[in-house]
């Protein structure tokens, strides 16, 4: 389903839609009840607007700050402004150092982000609630007192450079939706610029415009504050008045940026190219309305039935049934001053993007010519209702909703009307906003095709008027530096800690074998279930990749009793989400719903699992897909980098081959090897269900008797699975070489661990330490120290056999042999010295830190109990993991990696444009192999 940030309301009804087939109708469901959000308003005197909901259900606390500046704020010849001061907040101020919120925060267990969009900047932090008062100080700390020195400036601004390269040049679609969509569609408004901005306005920033902007926009009167969580509300009412209060508003008045967008004059048609595309994309456009506007709402009802799930008019239409376009969706973007309604499509290999325009306008007239059915009306309210219950879950969920809200509206109360006002839309609602601006004459056709000879890439167009001049930015004023040690105000002193509980988890057998946990948690009527399965990428035959995960695939496309386009429109209804996957070793079938209709939700899955027919079209289908998937996969470097590092460390070893099968295997997959593969691992003797969420026990024991107690297995034992990792392989280091790719993906790959494995949990701390969070080795080497990357990361890989270690970043092609170098001395590092006892115990509160946010979501913690049944491990290890992770020591962290992690056993993998560093890279490694991504084989542990 298609994610959204939509609030939620004190009470809401699932509508139920008429059957799609002839069944016997379930009872229509009880309403379900949702609090209101609950949050309480003051206004301090400097002007700030403070937010705070109580919640002692949870060990946390979050702790936002929404800033009311965004792109559309930029100054001319500074797009991209915004967001990189986003990056500058987490720096310094006159009282503490770079990097001391995430000491703050990572250290002891848990996180910190921010995003800038349009219309916003915001903050968020979720700790642990004993460390609630050292974030208020700091939250205050960097509002007043904020460090902005030339070194840390120019570094992040490299840091935003590199997330430029990789989230727009380096993605095949990357220029299209983050620079060429918004520059067409808006004609006036500074919301034309992409947020990231542009390489040329990057460098055109100076560090005097950087403090002018903060000067400018971060004032106490242009925040909102929002804390949820563990708290007493007269100790934190105390902090924020003794932190936040004394700030004081500054007299100046904010820039004045109300650009009005003019009505459409005509339809207008662009062609834009860029590199690595492998497939072309067409997007149809229209300017609808601002945020707040009532049309809004059944624009939204209209988005969904456009495009939300697979019973969705693009999907049933262009992917499923014309089988056009690899991908078709749609989105609406509402924003303070404007908005618009886009619908695009990547068209499928072979078809051309004139059939893609053709077939999406057919589909939007529908909405003008006709009125939607009934059935379509109650399922998209369905589907909007579910997923505002979702996005309600977890302390940080409730406060971005209410912080979305305040932003576009500042009136909160529109987060508890939201949802009344989807459920009121009518038929005639949808077709008149369908009429009013979803038109021919108000339209933007823009397609998007592979750059070559003779059409150059398109560039970014940098010259853009805004209403917001860097003149118009405050003074400079005071510059402030980090002040001595002895002169800082010292950080408030730590509360005493609120433990999390794990819950209880009650575990039964079925008759014929099938194993049932359950773990109860209260709160919102949600309720997961998880289907589990040893069916996996170990368990695929020679030659056969991608069974395992077209195999699941097809379970939700056609049983004995629904056809695929009737499933979809079931779990639609529902408001649910089921879905099913395959990895390296495991096959899941999953559903989440509201609990009303669980009931439903799991008999649908149970018919999915055990009555598939895996159709000869529906399986043409989804290989056809999967295959244009594959096409565009094949074009990004990191993708690329990830695929052919499974082939270096594991050869032809199942491990080895791409989970979702290669262009060779895919087309020689056949019905015969699904129905196969399914009889002989899909059996309720091999598998596990765990439900997690508003059930308790024994409505889990009567639901799961009757969706699968009469379910048997075959006679015959499942087969088992042989050395998944094969034998341990010779070093490689391999370039494939991309000409024109916006980024290098460097790739540092081990053979690891199992998951049973005595070391995990040292090898899982060492991990974290190396590249499993912002304040890792690996980020501050390559990202903070040198700004080479927006972000590195390294993951252990567990599986049931040896695991697969990687390390990795994206960098700018003539920096990919300089970042090797930087991954693999920290690999080494690790095994050959022993961390510090500070770094070990914030690691260890950062993986516990991560597990208690687990816990706090139905899905997490079935997950949680899901990955404990699979691999055999107890049940006592979910109350154990905390003290497990706790009794790790820098010793057995060094041990563990010299054993099992040596460099000398690691190999390379980078995917660039090689020209720009095959040099460097020969000099260090002058065994390197050189392949041209035209000619890489994924069949082949050679690659070629």
């Amino acid at each position: 389903m298609k994610s959204r940030l939509l609030s939620a309301v004190a009470a809401l009804a699932l509508l139920s839609a008429a059957p799609v087939m002839a069944q016997t109708p379930s009872p229509a469901p009880a309403s379900i009840e949702v609090p209101p959000l609950g949050f309480v308003k003051r206004t301090l005197p400097n002007g700030m607007d403070v937010y705070t909901s109580r919640d002692t259900s949870t060990s946390n606390v979050t702790v936002q700050v929404w800033y009311r500046v965004g792109g559309k704020d930029d100054p001319e010849g500074r797009s991209g402004f915004a967001h990189l001061f986003e990056h500058l907040m987490f720096k310094a101020t006159k009282d503490f150092p770079d990097e001391t919120f995430d000491r703050l925060t990572e250290d002891v267990g848990g996180n910190n982000n921010a995003f800038t969009s349009d219309d916003v900047t915001a903050y968020h932090e979720t700790i642990p609630a004993n460390h609630l008062e050292r974030l208020i100080f700091a939250e205050a700390s960097r509002l007043g007192s904020l460090v902005v020195n030339e070194d840390v400036f120019e570094s992040e601004r490299d840091v935003v450079k590199e997330e430029y390269r990789q989230g727009v040049l380096a993605q095949p679609y990357g220029r299209l939706f983050s620079l060429f969509v918004p520059a067409t569609i808006y004609q006036e408004s500074p919301y034309r610029r992409g947020v990231i901005g542009s390489l040329e306005n990057l460098d055109a920033a100076t560090i005097e415009d950087v403090r002018r902007f903060h000067a400018t926009y971060y004032r106490p009167d242009n925040a909102f504050l929002i804390v949820a969580g563990n708290f007493d509300q007269a100790q934190l009412d105390g902090w924020i008045d003794r932190y936040l209060a004394p700030i004081p508003n500054p007299e100046r008045p904010l820039p004045v940026n109300n650009v009005v967008e003019p009505e459409p004059t005509g339809p207008r048609e662009l062609t834009f190219h860029a590199p690595n595309v492998a497939l072309p994309a067409v997007v149809l456009a229209w300017p609808t309305v601002a945020y707040r506007d009532p049309d809004r709402i059944p624009l939204t009802v209209l988005d969904g039935i456009l495009s939300t799930g697979e019973s969705s008019r693009l999907y049933r239409s262009l992917v499923y049934e014309q089988q056009l376009a690899a991908q078709a969706s749609s989105s609406p973007d509402f924003v303070q001053q404007a908005g618009y309604m886009s619908a695009y499509a990547i068209m499928a290999g072979g078809k051309t993007p004139d059939e893609g325009i053709a077939a999406l306008r057919a589909e939007i007239a529908r909405f003008r010519d006709e009125p939607v059915t009934d059935a379509e009306l109650a399922e998209a309210k369905n589907e909007l209702v579910a997923d505002a219950l979702r996005s309600r879950e977890t302390i940080d969920d409730r406060a971005n909703v209410l912080g979305f809200a305040l932003i576009q509206t500042n009136d909160a109360s529109v987060a508890d009307r939201e949802i009344a006002e989807i459920q009121a839309v009518t038929a005639a609602d949808i077709q008149r906003v369908a009429r009013r601006y979803l038109t021919d004459q108000r339209g933007v056709t823009i397609r998007y095709l592979n750059a070559d000879d003779a059409n150059p890439v398109s560039e970014q167009v940098t010259d853009v008027t805004a209403p917001v001049t860097v003149a118009d930015l405050a003074p400079v004023g005071e510059i402030l530096t980090l002040l001595p040690e002895a002169e800082r105000a010292p950080l408030p002193e730590i509360a005493a800690a609120v433990s999390p509980a794990t819950p209880p988890v009650a575990d039964f057998r079925l008759d014929n074998g099938l194993r049932v946990l359950v773990v109860e948690k209260e709160g919102l009527p949600l309720v997961s279930a998880r289907l589990s399965f040893d069916a996996g990428q170990a368990d695929e035959a020679p030659g056969k990749a991608g069974v395992a995960s077209m195999t699941a695939a097809l379970l939700t496309q056609g049983t004995t009793t629904r056809s695929a386009p009737e499933i979809a429109t079931e779990i639609e209804q529902l408001g649910a989400s089921i879905g099913a996957g395959a990895g390296a070793d495991f096959s899941n079938v999953s559903a989440n719903a509201p609990a009303n209709v669980f009931p439903q939700a799991v008999a649908l899955m149970a018919d999915l699992v055990r009555n598939p027919t895996f159709a000869e079209e529906e399986l043409d289908r989804q290989r056809t897909q999967t295959l244009d998937g594959l096409r565009i996969a094949l074009t990004t470097p990191g993708q690329v980098a990830a695929q052919a590092a499974g082939r270096v460390v594991y050869g032809e070893a199942p491990y080895g081959a791409p989970a979702s099968g290669t262009l060779t295997t895919l087309p020689a997959i056949t019905r015969a090897d699904i129905a196969a593969f399914h009889a002989a691992r899909y059996r309720p003797s091999e598998a596990t269900l765990v439900f997690s969420g508003d059930i308790d026990e024994m409505d889990a024991r009567a639901l799961a008797q009757s969706a699968f107690g009469d379910w048997t297995a075959p006679a015959t034992a499942a087969p088992a699975a042989t050395a998944p990792a094969g034998e341990p392989r010779p070093t490689r280091i391999v370039v494939i070489d991309q000409p024109g790719a916006g980024q290098a993906a460097v790739t540092v790959a081990l053979r690891g661990v199992s998951r049973t494995d005595a070391d995990y949990f040292p090898l899982t701390l060492g991990n974290t330490l190396l590249g499993g969070s912002f304040t890792s080795r690996l980020n501050q080497e390559i990202r903070i120290k040198r700004g080479l990357s927006y972000g590195t990361r390294s993951s252990l890989g567990v599986r049931r056999d040896d695991g697969l270690f990687t390390a990795s970043a994206q960098t700018r092609n003539d920096a990919a042999a300089e970042v090797a170098d930087l991954i693999l001395a920290e690999v080494t590092r690790l095994s050959t010295t022993q961390p510090t006892a500070s770094e070990i115990t914030t690691r260890q509160a950062i993986l516990t830190g991560a597990f208690g946010n687990q816990l706090e979501t139905v899905d997490g913690l079935g997950g949680l109990v899901a990955g404990l049944a699979l691999y055999d491990l107890p049940m006592s290890e979910l109350s154990a993991y905390v003290s497990n992770v706790e009794a790790v020591d820098g010793a057995a962290v060094e041990a563990a990696f010299a054993e099992h992690l040596p460099v000398d056993r690691a190999s390379l993998v980078i995917v660039g444009d090689a020209a720009q560093f095959i040099d460097a890279l020969r000099a260090r490694h002058p065994d390197v192999e050189v392949i041209a991504l035209s000619d890489l084989n994924l069949d082949s542990a050679a690659l070629k």
